[in-house]
């Protein structure tokens, strides 16, 4: 378990796994938009460290869509306001951004292409999101 110094109660842990982790509204959007383009892609691939969200084997793309919050976007001004258990979701939230770098270094390492969104991007400007996609795979795979 990624967490284990992390001290939590029952309760906490209970309500914690229920946060839904995938198939959310953004994942869903750029899979469709994917499809729609004829990408063909797998979702939330067990086989690599990580689990990306979206991968396309065809050109060795890995996507993640991060939510904001759990993967530290916000994470200075987070820090300068009060929460509750402040410590406890900095600290977390520290670990997962320690994680995505590792796990990004090692699909990378392993030959896969990582591209990381905001999931508020993919909401608000998912024809550039795809345009981000279409163009690596353009400039990497199509010349």
């Amino acid at each position: 378990m990624k967490h284990q110094f992390l001290k939590t109660t029952p309760e906490i842990s209970k309500r914690m796994s229920k946060v839904k982790t995938k198939r959310n509204k953004p994942e869903t959007l750029l899979a469709k938009a994917l499809w729609h383009k004829g990408y063909r892609y797998y979702l939330n691939n067990r086989k690599l460290i990580g689990t990306p969200d979206i991968t396309i084997t065809k050109f060795n793309i890995a996507i993640f869509i991060d939510g904001e919050f759990w993967h530290g976007k916000d994470i200075k001004e987070f820090e300068s306001r009060n929460h509750n258990n402040k410590e406890y979701w900095l600290e977390k939230i520290h670990e997962n951004i320690k994680h995505d770098s590792y796990v990004t270094k090692k699909l990378q390492q392993d030959g896969w292409n990582v591209i990381r969104f905001w999931s508020k991007d993919i909401m608000h400007y998912l024809d550039d999101c795809i345009t981000v996609i279409e163009d690596y795979i353009q400039s990497n795979y199509l010349e």
